[in-house]
């Protein structure tokens, strides 16, 4: 399936539902979750560009859904006027192992992630939402601006930041277009501090490298969906209520994102209290609260009051993807979309 194909397929399945059910099912242990298979290096004109290979498998009562998302990006692409990110998600047949379904990834990455964003604030977000902040204009932006226009009846503002005065603009005349757009004021900031004050819902996505909000950047009640790698401060990960994760086991792992370097150095204490096995805990820590999971199915009650800073960091899971495509490739299927590949 192409992108195209991809896109038609899945008008009529809920991406939201989708993740929700894979979160679950990943909470109480039907899931296989193996580490993702990462491979970085730099272009020939000096971008940074990786490649990432993440398999994974869901298991429900019926059946076992596997599959492998594969997905690459050179961050130097936008400037190319091309997406970042693209790749393909696999889909295996249980019984017999053989691919079922190969179809382009980037779009089914960019909603599943816009969808927990969406589940993080159905869940944990304050009580009406009604303003929300974009650090970054790029195509996550527009992805979430889509789900959380839909599934948030209460926003009626959207505040953007971005270096490039042109993308923010862009994206705004993108969120005008939205259903539901004609309810909400849309406007662009010339700063990141300006877009994150006043923001019930913070969405960063951006490809910084060092943290640079911080804790009195954050009025109270504010959730931040911390969706790309280094938006947050420290200091602000160590003053939230609460932080939640999707997968604690991937998060800790990974030495490339905020949650897992504070982890290395004694300053982020995994969900059982304990610090990483060889390190000393700092004299100041904070500790992980919960997996959005768990928060989900009731094991875990979330916000504890209206004022409380809320931090979701999620890792993005390839069980996630995986549990979207199987339900755009059944749609697909009903409503013979795609082409039939002879392997």
């Amino acid at each position: 399936m192409t992108r195209a194909d991809v896109i038609e397929a899945a008008r009529n399945v809920d991406i939201v539902e989708a993740v929700s059910d894979a979160l679950v099912l990943h909470s109480e242990g039907q899931s296989i979750l193996p580490e993702e298979a990462y491979l970085g290096w730099t272009t020939p004109e000096g971008a940074s560009a990786r490649c990432l290979a993440m398999p994974g498998a869901l298991t429900t009562d019926t059946r076992s859904i596997i599959g492998l998302k594969t997905i690459n990006a050179s961050l130097a692409n936008p400037d190319r006027g091309i997406p970042r990110s693209q790749g393909f998600t696999l889909l295996l047949d249980q019984e017999t192992a053989r691919p079922v379904a190969l179809m382009e990834a980037a779009y089914i990455s960019a909603m599943r992630t816009a969808a927990v964003t969406a589940l993080a604030a159905r869940h944990l977000a304050c009580e009406a939402p009604r303003a929300v902040a974009f650090l970054g204009c790029g195509t996550l932006a527009q992805a979430h601006a889509s789900l959380l226009l839909n599934t948030l009846p209460t926003l009626n503002e959207v505040v953007a930041y971005d270096i490039s005065p042109g993308r923010a603009q862009s994206f705004l005349d993108f969120v005008k277009k939205l259903p539901g757009g004609e309810r909400v004021t849309a406007k662009a900031v010339d700063g990141a501090r300006g877009c994150v004050a006043g923001a019930d819902l913070v969405v960063p996505v951006t490809t910084v490298t060092q943290g640079y909000i911080e804790p009195d950047w954050l009025k109270p009640g504010t959730l931040v969906a911390h969706v790309s790698l280094d938006d947050l401060t420290e200091a602000a990960v160590l003053d939230a209520d609460l932080v939640v994760v999707d997968d604690w086991g991937l998060v800790r792992d990974d030495p490339r994102r905020l949650l897992g370097r504070m982890h290395r150095a004694g300053t982020l204490l995994g969900p059982d209290g304990e610090p990483r096995t060889g390190v000393s805990p700092q004299a100041r820590t904070k500790q992980v609260d919960a997996t959005l999971g768990d928060i989900v199915i009731g094991r875990h009650p979330g916000r504890r009051s209206e004022a409380d800073i809320v931090i979701s960091n999620p890792f993005g899971m390839s069980i996630l993807d995986v549990a979207v495509a199987d339900r755009v490739n059944s749609e697909a299927e009903s409503r013979g979309i795609g082409d039939l590949l002879n392997l």
